[in-house]
C-alpha cells in the first residue's frame, strides 16, 4: 500500500477528532462561552451543515491545484479554524470557527479520497480507501475519548490546541509523505467534473450512501441515553461500550475493504441486510443487556464501515475526481443530519427505541436502492441476435 494512503489517514483522523470534540465537552464549553448546552449542540450541527453545503464549493476552488498542494491549502484553512476555536471568547466566534473547519474537513475528504484512487491500482482501491478511512474509525475510537480527557483535565481550549498540534503533524507528514503529482487526468477541470452529475444513476448511488449512514447514525447519535435509560447500564460503563463500538468499526472497515473492489454491490447489500437485522434486534431487545450489546456491536461492524464499498461504487458510477468524492461526502453528511434530527423527533413522539426503528426503515430503503444493481449483476448478459441465429444454425 502506498505510503500516501497512511498519511491521508492521519489527516482524516485530525478532521474527525475536531468534528466530534464538541460532543464530549458540551458542559465545559457552555460555561466557557456563556452559552447553554443546546446552543453548544448547534455547533455540532453547524459543522455538519458546513461540511455538506460548503465542502463542495471549497473543493471547486482548489481542484485546479496539484493534489498535494490542495491538501496543504486545506490544512491551512482547517488549522486557522481550529486556532480560532481555541482562542474564541464568544459563541459567535466559535460558530464561525466550526463553519470554517467543517467546510475544510469535507473538502479534505474529497481531495484525499480522490488522491487514494490516483496512487493505487484499480483492483486495490477499495482496500486503500479502507486504510484511509481508518482515520475516521480511529477518530471515533480514540480521538473523541482522548480529546474529551484532555479537555476535562486541562480545559476545553486545550483539546482544540491538541487537535491543532495533530493537524500540524499531519500537514508536515503530507508535505513529505505524499508524492508531488499533477492534477487529475484529462484536464477538463470544473466542466468535466460537473458533467458527470447528469447521470441519473449517480444520484441513486449517492442516495444509497445517505441511507446507509442515516440508518447507522439514527442509532449511534442516541446510544448513550438508550444504553443508560433503556438497557440500564451505568453512566461509567457507557464510555467503555462506545470504545468497543469504535473497535468494531475498525474491524468492519478493514473487512469491507478486503471485498469492496471485487464484490462492491453484494457487500453493500449484505451490510444493509445485517444492519436492518441488528437495528431491529436492538429496538426489540434494548432492555436486555447482552443482546443489546451484541446488536450495538453489530451496527458498528456493518454500518459506517460500508464506506469503502460506497466510495468504490460512486467512483465507478461517476469518476474518481475530487468534486465527485466531496459531493459524495456531503451526501454521507446529509445522512448523519437526517438520522440524528429525525431520530430526535421520533424520540419525542415514541420514545428512545424509535431511532432504532427509524434506522431499520432507512436500511431497508437503502437496500431497495441497491437491488437494481444486484439484479443486473446476477442476470447473465443476453447474446446479440446475430450470435443467437448463428448458434441455432450450428445446432441444426
Amino acid at each position: 500500500m502506498p505510503r500516501a494512503v497512511y498519511v491521508l489517514a492521519l489527516g482524516i483522523f485530525a478532521m474527525v477528532t475536531s468534528e466530534f470534540v464538541v460532543a464530549g465537552l458540551m458542559p465545559q464549553m457552555a460555561d466557557g462561552l456563556n452559552a447553554t448546552v443546546p446552543q453548544i449542540g448547534y455547533l455540532i450541527t453547524a459543522f455538519a451543515v458546513a461540511m455538506a453545503a460548503g465542502g463542495p464549493f471549497l473543493t471547486v476552488t482548489v481542484m485546479r491545484l496539484p493534489p498535494r498542494t490542495a491538501l496543504l491549502v486545506l490544512f491551512v484553512v482547517f488549522l486557522a479554524g481550529n486556532v480560532l476555536a481555541a482562542t474564541a471568547t464568544g459563541y459567535a466566534t466559535m460558530m464561525a470557527a466550526r463553519i470554517i473547519t467543517g467546510t475544510a474537513s469535507q473538502a479534505f475528504f474529497g481531495v484525499g479520497i480522490s488522491l487514494c484512487a490516483r496512487v493505487t491500482r484499480p483492483e486495490v482501491r477499495g482496500r486503500a480507501i479502507a486504510v484511509a478511512m481508518n482515520g475516521l474509525m480511529l477518530g471515533t475510537l480514540l480521538g473523541l475519548p482522548v480529546s474529551t480527557l484532555v479537555g476535562e483535565r486541562f480545559g476545553w481550549r486545550a483539546a482544540f490546541w491538541a487537535i491543532t498540534a495533530i493537524t500540524v503533524i499531519a500537514a508536515v507528514t503530507t508535505l513529505f509523505g505524499v508524492p508531488r503529482i499533477e492534477r487529475a487526468e484529462g484536464g477538463g477541470g470544473f466542466r468535466q467534473e460537473i458533467g458527470v452529475f447528469k447521470k441519473p444513476k449517480l444520484w441513486l448511488v449517492l442516495s444509497t450512501s445517505t441511507l446507509v449512514i442515516g440508518a447507522t447514525f439514527s442509532a449511534f447519535s442516541y446510544l448513550n441515553p438508550i444504553l443508560t435509560d433503556v438497557t440500564g447500564f451505568s453512566a461509567g460503563t457507557v464510555p467503555l461500550l462506545l470504545i468497543a463500538y469504535g473497535a468494531a468499526t475498525v474491524v468492519g472497515n478493514n473487512i469491507v475493504g478486503r471485498f469492496a473492489d471485487r464484490h462492491t454491490v453484494p457487500v453493500l447489500a449484505i451490510g444493509l441486510v445485517l444492519n436492518t437485522f441488528f437495528l431491529a434486534g436492538f429496538a426489540l431487545l434494548a432492555d436486555l443487556p447482552a443482546p443489546a450489546v451484541v446488536c450495538m456491536l453489530g451496527i458498528g461492524l456493518v454500518g459506517v464501515t460500508m464506506n469503502p464499498a460506497m466510495v468504490t461504487r460512486v467512483q465507478r458510477t461517476g469518476n474518481a475526481g475530487p468534486l465527485v468524492n466531496t459531493v459524495h461526502s456531503s451526501f454521507i453528511t446529509l445522512g448523519i443530519i437526517l438520522g440524528s434530527s429525525i431520530g430526535a423527533v421520533a424520540i419525542d413522539a415514541w420514545g428512545l427505541r424509535a431511532p432504532l426503528w427509524l434506522g431499520a426503515i432507512m436500511a431497508v430503503v437503502g437496500l431497495a436502492t441497491v437491488l437494481p444493481d444486484l439484479v443486473r449483476r446476477s442476470t447473465p448478459p443476453t447474446a446479440p441476435a446475430s450470435r443467437r441465429v448463428a448458434d441455432q444454425a450450428e445446432r441444426v
